[in-house]
């Protein structure tokens, strides 16, 4: 973000409506929405709000990377981390972030 602007909510809004915009045939799937998004009128990716948190370090770091992969199991999307294809998992095992050791479990 530019030095002078510190508005999230704004930039966040902005992002997320032009994503949702270009990707909505290929990620909106009815069996996604819940009662709640439908009230709402949430989207089948987004959530209503956001946080804001400053990475702190590596163990910070694998903690949200490790928070943002298990997502789809934790909203029974899929049954493994391994199963969701849009997931940055599967790049991060390719480049030796997350090591092929206990994969087959995850």
């Amino acid at each position: 973000m530019p030095e002078d602007d510190s508005d999230f909510s704004k930039r966040w809004g902005m992002i997320k409506a032009g994503f949702s915009k270009r990707a909505k045939g290929f990620l909106h799937k009815d069996e996604w929405m819940t009662e709640a998004k439908r009230k709402y009128r949430e989207s089948t990716i987004w959530q209503k709000r956001f946080w804001e948190h400053m990475i702190r370090d590596e163990v910070d770091f694998n903690k949200h990377m490790n928070y943002i992969h298990f997502n789809p199991v934790k909203h029974e999307l899929v049954r493994s981390v391994k199963d969701w294809p849009h997931s940055t998992f599967h790049r991060c095992v390719k480049e030796g972030f997350i090591h092929q050791i206990g994969v087959e479990t995850i």
